[in-house]
């Protein structure tokens, strides 16, 4: 993995941090390079990574209070007078309370507002179900003109923080407060728009991104003790979805697996379903993620287990794909694929 940019966590001790210590990274090597650039926080900037920017650009950091509807409209003006703008709230606050304004003004002006999603996935925890995002990624992608990323892990996020400020129209970009495994590095490529092939296996691939890109990882050499290659794609970006290579995927391994910390539908295993779907090869899929229900209170590890998120869940949905791919039913489809 090292020649691919990635940490060789198999054979040393997984370095953890929460995603959104990249961003806080992220936003002050912008304002560093002089970039125009304006922080909005919903008074969460002690948790959602904001806190360090503020310290040192104070003259740049708005804290609006519990009023992210206004922050949006603010930021929306901001952005017309020209700044680079970045927002941060709870990820539910955004994908919910904000969404209309974020519509209305943002979207339907594609103005170059940048959304944070801070405590997303289940890494609010304790807060429960009330306040975990399960269903941002997949209200967000549904915006026209709206970019989606969700970075693996802290070093990811800097980058695509940087990358969003340069990106034009709107983007939201999903963070974690849990302390998630670091496994790129400063060399591992990162384009908006350009999923990437962590792993390589010619048996099955796993689509994943977030904190399941690490599970999706683990599943892969558990999976490589029984003698399965799997491929591992990176899709930190959901939307624009880098269909070239989810249909690649399907061509060359013939069975797919998307792996994610957020509801199943809708999100990437949605947006990786439609693009099977529009493709000229039907292919076997299953969606690991949180299906159609509310989060519950706890450690982020512990509602990994207990939402079936974890590196064996994973292998048992490869498992279960790959017996579709070989089965009469998936030869029949795939025969009839070939006579088209």
């Amino acid at each position: 993995m090292a020649e691919m940019g990635l940490v060789d966590f198999h054979h040393s001790v997984v370095e953890t941090e929460a995603t959104n210590r990249g961003y806080e990274r992220g936003l002050i090597e912008l304002a560093e390079r002089g970039t125009d650039i304006i922080v909005m926080d919903a008074d969460l900037a002690g948790s959602s990574g904001t806190s360090g920017f503020r310290k040192r650009f104070p003259d740049r950091f708005l804290d609006i209070g519990l009023c992210e509807q206004d922050m949006i409209g603010t930021a929306a003006g901001l952005s017309l007078a020209g700044k680079c703008v970045f927002v941060t709230t709870h990820g539910m606050l955004a994908a919910g309370k904000a969404w209309d304004i974020i519509r209305s003004t943002i979207c339907y002006g594609s103005l170059n507002v940048n959304i944070c999603g801070a405590d997303a996935g289940l890494s609010a925890g304790a807060a429960g179900g009330s306040r975990q995002s399960l269903e941002d990624v997949a209200v967000m992608r549904t915006l026209p003109g709206m970019t989606v990323i969700v970075p693996t892990d802290a070093v990811e996020a800097r980058k695509a923080t940087v990358a969003a400020a340069r990106t034009p129209g709107p983007v939201y970009i999903r963070f974690a407060a849990a302390r998630v495994p670091i496994i790129t590095t400063n060399l591992t490529p990162f384009t908006i728009g350009q999923a990437g092939v962590y792993r390589q296996g010619d048996d099955a691939s796993v689509l994943s991104n977030g904190v399941m890109l690490y599970e999706a990882l683990k599943a892969a050499r558990l999976l490589e003790d029984e003698g399965l290659g799997v491929r591992v794609i990176n899709c930190h970006t959901v939307k624009p979805l880098d269909r070239a290579i989810v249909n690649r995927a399907a061509v060359e391994t013939g069975a797919l697996v998307t792996a994610e910390e957020g509801s199943t539908i809708g999100g990437l295993g949605g947006a990786v379903a439609e693009a099977l779907a529009q493709s000229s090869r039907p292919t076997p899929i299953k969606i690991v993620g949180i299906e159609d229900r509310f989060g519950e209170s706890g450690e982020h590890e512990q509602l990994l287990s207990h939402f079936g998120l974890t590196s064996r869940d994973i292998a048992s949905a490869v498992r279960e794909v790959m017996s579709r791919k070989r089965s009469p039913e998936g030869q029949d489809a795939e025969a009839a694929t070939d006579r088209v």
